[in-house]
């Protein structure tokens, strides 16, 4: 059975990781596109907050920075779309394995960058109330909350509506007058900015950043959203876009506490990319499996026709 303590550093992970699922969510329910540029992108804002955090920079601003090189990463792999052709996933996986090396460049060539020793957002706000014992978690939350917010009230803006439209029929779009192009590289340097921004929060949390820490990051980041999804989709068929955020949070919660029950279970760390993996499947397989039953019951209670009673 899990402890107190490993079930609030779950939740505290979930949250951080929520903000990364936004940028998913973005990409692949709001564009739809399969952006693989989240397994890079999420490393650069790690490397770019640690990086910065250890030079003597406020960690506030270090995150700003970070939502910034994420986002630039988003851009350059929507241009790699737009102008050269190159198909969506294709991009992402360049821009992806271009961000290795960058990623190992702004960390001066080292594998892992420690912050044991700089400020980090968590640690002031820990050593601003001392007698708090989850200072992680009001961190976390809030940080959430303040962009949950604020990317709700940006998606019924003109240019957000503009962007949602993209996604659900770009020839429409062009035919009104929007330049698309614009949209699919807003979209994108939004996207990865959200990742990249958790990716800062995740490196102060841990303090450190690691250049192997982005591997699979972007099945976690679909997992929060399917699960999300499908739990809410439950209660409701219509689910409006605030409650669609929220669920995104609530499915990276739920994602992160069942990995760490498999892991309070005796399940073997090597195995937890297989886990996540299933999870995927499951939650992606809801629709389908629902619909089986569906038919599997209606046909089990049919009513035989009238030839088929009388034999």
């Amino acid at each position: 059975m899990m402890s107190f303590s490993a079930v609030i550093g779950s939740v505290e992970l979930g949250l951080i990781y929520a903000i990364l699922a936004l940028g998913v969510f973005l990409s692949y329910r709001t564009l739809n596109t399969a952006d693989l540029t989240v397994d890079g992108s999420v490393v650069t804002g790690a490397a770019v907050s640690a990086m910065l955090c250890s030079i003597g920079v406020h960690p506030l601003a270090s995150l700003l920075v970070a939502f910034a090189a994420g986002a630039c990463a988003g851009a350059i792999t929507s241009l790699l779309n737009i102008k050269l052709k190159i198909e969506p996933l294709l991009s992402g996986i360049l821009v992806m394995l271009g961000l290795y090396s960058i990623n190992m460049h702004i960390m001066g060539n080292r594998a892992n960058l420690a912050l044991l020793k700089s400020p980090t957002l968590y640690k002031i706000v820990e050593s601003a109330l001392p007698g708090f014992d989850h200072s992680a978690l009001l961190v976390s939350g809030l940080f959430l909350a303040i962009i949950v917010i604020g990317f709700y009230l940006f998606l019924n803006t003109r240019l957000g509506y503009c962007l949602r439209a993209t996604g659900d029929n770009e020839y429409m779009v062009r035919a009104s007058g929007i330049n698309s192009n614009a949209m699919k590289i807003l979209g994108l340097a939004m996207a990865n900015g959200f990742v990249g921004l958790a990716g800062g929060l995740l490196a102060q949390y841990q303090s450190y950043a690691e250049i192997g820490m982005g591997t699979g990051i972007v099945v976690i980041g679909l997992a929060s959203v399917i699960i999300g999804e499908t739990i809410f989709e439950f209660f409701a068929k219509s689910i409006p876009l605030l409650l669609r955020l929220v669920a995104v949070c609530v499915g990276s919660v739920l994602y992160r506490l069942a990995i760490a029950f498999a892991i309070s279970a005796g399940m073997p760390a090597n195995d937890m990319k297989l886990i996540s993996a299933l999870i995927v499947t499951v939650a992606l397989s809801v629709g389908p499996l629902k619909a089986w039953g569906r038919q599997l019951l209606g046909s089990a209670f049919s009513k035989p026709s009238g030839k088929e009673a009388r034999q």
